[in-house]
């Protein structure tokens, strides 16, 4: 019986100096209740959102969680086991909001229904359900980073492939790691535009391991197709830059590829991608394909014998 960390325990703040609302073995599941992004505040019946002085009450992640037998240095694997988000969604458009916010002149909040296998977008279009998690992280070493905020500890990198299924690796920076979770989305595409997806609670499922894989770039990901390096950063020529290199260190140096071929092949076969681009800093990954991999025998460890 996995253990559940309800929604009434959330923080607005990765911080080390946060009190854990439990603890949990390595191994163990977990599920995390989660909040939509405006803590439950936005109902159809009265837009009741944070105006400007409510930015506490958005962006809320429940935990944290204290990761028994973890320390700083350690690297950790979080397993997203299962996601499950509410029938009902909601997206939200303001003038100043998101990539769009110099153009956007009137405010606008949409709420969405789910028909079958898909979300129902003003009773006209029908889009894939793909319950995706926007914030999931560790408490940083060091300063405490906002909810708002992606970073090295993970975060608000809002990255589509961090869904059901995944792996998601974190370098521990407190006792416990003390992990976060929320900010779920029905769907949302690449960029998150207008600074949302289709915003919802939800529950997600999970454990986390601890894996002997030093030096390893974090956050880093994986599934069963590819491996993915992601990084934030002011710019989107930062963030690029630190994905490309990030993924290029593992092909090098774990997977034991030559640069060359490591630079060539990521060129032929790895995609390059934007998570968003609206958060104080943003996010990029790097994908690269497992199957190329193969080729050179050689087998990302991370979720090995799992």
């Amino acid at each position: 019986m996995a253990k559940i960390l309800s929604r009434e325990h959330v923080f607005y703040t990765f911080d080390r100096s946060t009190a854990p609302i439990d603890r949990a073995s390595l191994g163990e599941e977990v599920i995390f209740e989660t909040h939509d992004c405006y803590t439950g505040l936005l109902q159809p019946e009265k837009d009741q959102r944070p105006g400007p002085g409510g930015v506490k009450y958005i962006n809320p992640a429940t935990g944290p969680l204290f990761i028994e037998g973890t320390k700083p240095g350690d690297v950790i694997r979080v397993d997203l086991l299962e996601v499950k988000v509410a029938d009902r969604s909601f997206m939200s458009v303001r003038p100043g909001g998101g990539a769009l916010g110099d153009v956007i002149q009137n405010r606008e909040t949409v709420f969405l229904h789910r028909d079958g296998e898909d979300i129902v977008f003003k009773d006209r279009v029908r889009i894939r359900q793909r319950p995706m998690i926007g914030i999931i992280g560790v408490a940083p070493q060091g300063e405490p980073v906002s909810n708002l905020a992606p970073g090295p500890h993970g975060g608000n990198m809002d990255c589509t492939l961090i869904r059901q299924g995944a792996s998601i690796y974190f370098t521990v920076g407190a006792e416990g790691a003390l992990l976060g979770v929320g900010d779920l989305h029905a769907a949302m595409g690449d960029g998150e535009i207008v600074i949302c997806g289709a915003e919802t609670h939800g529950e997600v499922r999970l454990k986390a391991e601890k894996v002997d894989l030093p030096g390893l770039p974090t956050p880093f990901l994986e599934n069963d197709d590819v491996i993915a390096a992601i990084f934030s950063a002011k710019t989107i020529d930062e963030a690029a830059q630190g994905a490309i290199h990030r993924m290029a260190e593992v092909l090098t140096k774990m997977a034991g590829l030559p640069l060359n071929d490591a630079g060539m092949l990521m060129s032929l076969a790895g995609e390059l991608k934007i998570c968003q681009v609206v958060n104080p800093e943003m996010t990029v990954r790097f994908e690269f394909p497992k199957k190329v991999l193969a080729s050179y025998h050689y087998t990302f460890p991370g979720r090995t014998g799992r």
